[in-house]
């Protein structure tokens, strides 16, 4: 019998507490109304997610074309005077590719879907875009692009809190 027990029964349980409290208290205590709460039917996740927007199809879009994309660029033969170069923009590139390709499956459960999915779809188009262009050939023509994109991106991480 531990302190808890002891201090139950001296104080609840003995006969001399029980027939103190039974001139105390009368023997039934009114019961507050019981209240009864409705479960509704929930949908499905992929419900809920297409009525914000075909985000999550863009994501499976997106994401089949980074690991086509990873693959190609994997398997690709860089110049030998600058493949240690052009292989690391290359795969920064992918990697941005394929995380915000995650992000965008999220983009449904947020108050501005539409908007913050836009910003992470041009970002990702615009970063990982220049990227894989100067990885795969070389000229950097479109490299004022990835800085804007990856502006753009944050600003769709940002939009993401509002």
């Amino acid at each position: 019998m531990g302190l808890h027990d002891f201090v139950n029964y001296v104080v609840y349980d003995n006969p001399v507490s029980k027939t103190v409290k039974s001139y105390v208290l009368p023997d039934k205590m009114p019961l507050p109304p019981q209240t009864v709460t409705v479960i509704h039917e929930t949908k499905p996740l992929w419900k809920l997610a297409s009525e914000n927007g075909p985000f999550v199809r863009l994501a499976g879009l997106m994401g089949a074309s980074a690991v086509a994309l990873g693959a190609y660029g994997a398997h690709r033969s860089y110049p030998k005077d600058r493949a240690d170069e052009l292989k690391p923009i290359f795969e920064t590139g992918n990697r941005y590719h394929f995380l915000h390709t995650l992000a965008l499956m999220g983009v449904p459960m947020c108050k501005n879907p539409k908007l913050s999915g836009s910003l992470i779809i041009l970002g990702t188009t615009l970063f990982s875009g220049a990227c894989y262009y100067h990885a795969f050939t070389g000229d950097n023509k479109f490299g004022r692009l990835a800085p804007v994109g990856g502006t753009i991106l944050i600003v769709g991480w940002l939009t993401m809190i509002l």
